[in-house]
């Protein structure tokens, strides 16, 4: 019996998708639940699995198609896939691949997130070895080589013709190489993004500094019996930050607003967005209701969604929506940053590097680690004050944490 198997069902604010990978091809056995195609979309990779043992026999979307929503994508013939094998791979047993045949037959074995390391790196992708499903290379494998002497080996030279203009001497003989590839669907719709905040907003951004020794002292104090109680869930700094933003939000509701048109809608609830770098982009997931979470609740959903971020298992639901959003550049080695809103969202919270600095504390010169805060926040909706006054209750809930917990 034929299945057919079609594009996940987009929502509104997903226009269409572009077929990223194919995992297998015509012809091909597969089991169910195993992944055949990849669709990348503006916010995240979406994995098309079989829905039942069979074998592909015909595929409708090429790879960098675009399609829309719960298009069809390939036809299945039922059947068990053990009793279809697949042919055997003539790459293990001849000892090589025809020069003519093997980049673009070892193209097909790359996934996105591994094709891009390649294209990064300019590395020859007949010397990896894939430990993928038939053969595929995976990230993991890509990383793995750059970390061994292979990496660094000689390549061909019909193959190295690339790399020896781009190592020669540069001098007024030498040839200059350029490289240009399309921009990723998700990279195309974050520059979108980016460029409509700073044209369609009034971006204003107030600065801070805290004082992070008491919720050092604290997290130091109890961070091993925090991750012994709660399942091995580390206790950091991001959890505070997201908590005080939240209590900071209640008092300030015009900060948790959006603007729709010309009205404005004020949100009864805190849907907390974590700005998370991926190979692939920037990518904010969202704690829904973080108002209701435990600290331990936080930090480790702010785990989770970081995981799935760099492993491309994010849903669109686990994008669309937010409040406001928390980045944290610090962990880059940034000291400050005016951080761009994320619309139609009105407020931003930007953490930074902490760093060691004298400080006046009771007349005397201390030395604190201290870092600085920037809130970017849209003044179509905010005044200033407003938005310092938000700061500075991010501050005092951060600089004695009893606050977050008393709601002081």
């Amino acid at each position: 019996m034929a299945i057919e198997i079609k594009a996940p069902t987009f929502p509104e604010s997903v226009a269409d998708g572009e077929v990223a990978a194919w995992h297998k091809q015509e012809g091909e056995a597969v089991s169910r639940d195993e992944l055949i195609v990849e669709i990348e979309t503006d916010k995240v990779v979406m994995e098309v699995v079989a829905p039942e043992d069979g074998v592909i026999s015909k595929i409708h979307a090429q790879e960098g198609e675009t399609i829309a929503s719960g298009q069809l994508l390939a036809t299945l013939e039922q059947g068990a896939a053990t009793s279809s094998p697949a042919a055997p791979a003539p790459a293990q047993e001849s000892p090589e691949p025809a020069d003519t045949a093997s980049d673009t037959d070892l193209a097909s074995l790359l996934g996105p997130a591994a094709r891009q390391l390649v294209e990064e790196h300019g590395l020859d992708i007949s010397q990896i070895t894939g430990t993928g499903k038939n053969g595929r290379i995976t990230k993991e494998d890509i990383l793995k080589y750059l970390k061994s002497d292979a990496a660094s080996a000689p390549v061909p030279a019909a193959k190295a013709a690339a790399v020896s203009v781009a190592d020669a001497p540069v001098g007024p003989s030498s040839e200059r190489v350029e490289k240009r590839v399309p921009m990723t669907r998700m990279r195309a719709k974050i520059a979108e993004r980016l460029l409509q905040a700073t044209q369609e907003t009034a971006m204003l951004t107030t600065f801070n500094e805290v004082n992070m020794a008491p919720v050092m002292a604290l997290r130091s104090k109890y961070k091993e019996q925090f991750e012994k109680t709660h399942n091995g869930t580390r206790l950091g700094f991001m959890g505070f930050f997201v908590k005080a933003a939240c209590e900071a939000l209640k008092r300030f509701p015009a900060v948790n607003a959006s603007i729709d048109g010309s009205d404005v809608v004020y949100h009864g609830y805190q849907d907390i967005g974590v700005a998370v770098s991926t190979e692939n982009g920037l990518v904010v997931p969202v704690m829904r209701d973080a108002d209701f979470m435990s600290l331990a609740d936080v930090e480790a959903a702010i785990k989770d969604l970081g995981l799935r971020a760099r492993d491309n298992k994010l849903t669109i639901d686990d994008m669309t929506g937010g409040t406001f959003t928390v980045t944290n550049g610090g962990v880059f080695g940034s000291l400050l940053s005016t951080p761009i809103l994320n619309p139609p969202q009105t407020g931003i919270l930007g953490m930074h590097k902490i760093q060691e600095r004298p400080m006046a504390l009771n007349g005397e010169v201390v030395v604190l680690p201290m870092m600085y805060l920037a809130l970017s926040y849209d003044h179509r909706l905010i005044d200033g004050k407003t938005a310092v006054q938000f700061l500075v209750a991010i501050k005092d809930l951060i600089e004695d944490p009893a606050r977050i917990l008393l709601q002081l």
